[in-house]
């Protein structure tokens, strides 16, 4: 019930989320609690509740004596991006492939039936919310406590990113999303049969049919790092 203040706390939280994964809160944004603390009939101390627990995610920048703010996409944060993407995207789908339970496995289909909905009919910001449900199921597939904070920081900047590509302005973009939808299957068929290997390389695949849009954004140097490598390792 909306009267409850845990009711309006969680109505708060999908609120700033939603709004800082659809760009609606652009990065670096100062919030505006007062504001946030009328609209959601909430007192100081659960407003910032909610904001350090949206910090401790990624979601949020907490600074001392000032207002939170939306976490910035510099070109230092997007160039860390780039490099650690590959890597943890790969090792995600890998443990997924292991790890990943039956319940999890039909929950990842549902969600890819709400992606494809979004691709038919949706915004663009429906598009990128559902892909972002489809790679947080994988994530928690991987049960892994050291890695799943890391994913889960990556994908926010993944959505807000994706608001480009989930906009498609010409054919080859909307054939890329076609594509991605098809990938997304085969990712649900890799996890399904416990093949680490071929998920890996499904993430690597994926992440490239992305890598060109999310390209337009940043060009850090030093890009082509394959998948699982260390940036400041060397090939053997």
């Amino acid at each position: 019930m909306k009267d409850d203040p845990k009711s309006r706390k969680t109505d708060l939280m999908e609120h700033l989320k939603v709004s800082i994964l659809t760009l609606r809160f652009q990065p670096g944004t100062d919030l505006d609690e007062a504001l946030l603390s009328d609209e959601f009939g909430l007192s100081r101390t659960p407003l910032r509740e909610v904001f350090r627990q949206l910090g401790g995610e990624g979601y949020l920048d907490l600074r001392t004596n000032r207002s939170a703010r939306v976490s910035e996409m510099s070109h230092t944060t997007l160039r860390d991006f780039f490099l650690a993407a590959p890597m943890i995207y790969g090792a995600v789908l890998r443990l997924a492939a292991r790890n990943a339970t039956l319940a999890q496995i039909e929950d990842l289909k549902t969600a890819q039936l709400a992606f494809k909905s979004a691709l038919r009919s949706g915004s663009a910001a429906d598009r990128a919310l559902a892909n972002n449900r489809f790679h947080e199921l994988t994530g928690e597939m991987s049960g892994n406590v050291y890695l799943l904070p890391s994913f889960n920081r990556l994908l926010i900047d993944h959505a807000r990113i994706g608001m480009t590509f989930y906009r498609p302005q010409t054919a080859k973009m909307t054939e890329n999303l076609a594509e991605a939808s098809t990938q997304h299957d085969a990712i649900i068929a890799a996890i399904e049969a416990n093949d680490e290997a071929a998920a890996a390389q499904l993430a690597e695949e994926h992440w490239n049919l992305s890598r060109d849009q999310i390209e337009l954004f940043v060009m850090p140097d030093a890009l082509d790092v394959p998948l699982g490598l260390s940036p400041l390792s060397k090939p053997a």
